[in-house]
């Protein structure tokens, strides 16, 4: 059975991951590994060792904590069963995310004012 913090981790992996916009196959190179393993650890299949988190880390170019971010406290953990819900989970928002920082930033800034007068709007 997958533990949620497992879980967790793989998919601040995954997400780190998809923001560079690397895939599995090139982030395994740098790790030095196969990429089916990196599909595991991003599942949560597999327990990513502490080395292996540390390579990882380098890799994404990210600190070690930031696998951990957003993990509630034991207690919530257990109790749940289950990880507090990210909106990064979903790969549409991923995505979209990617491409909003991909536009130049006075285009960004503009569209970013589109969109709050469009959710005003719609509340």
């Amino acid at each position: 059975m997958k533990h949620p913090v497992d879980v967790h981790v793989g998919k601040r992996v995954r997400h780190r991951r998809w923001m560079l916009g690397m895939t599995q196959q090139q982030l395994a190179e740098k790790v030095g590994i196969k990429f089916q393993q990196i599909q595991k650890y991003e599942t949560g299949m597999n327990r990513v060792s502490a080395s292996r988190l540390w390579d990882i880390a380098e890799a994404l170019s990210v600190p070690i904590n930031y696998f951990f971010e957003g993990l509630g406290g034991q207690e919530g953990l257990m109790a749940q069963g289950v990880v507090p819900g990210d909106i990064l989970a979903d790969k549409e928002a991923l995505e979209l995310v990617r491409s909003y920082y991909a536009i130049p930033e006075n285009q960004r800034r503009r569209l970013f004012e589109l969109a709050r007068v469009l959710s005003d709007t719609a509340a």
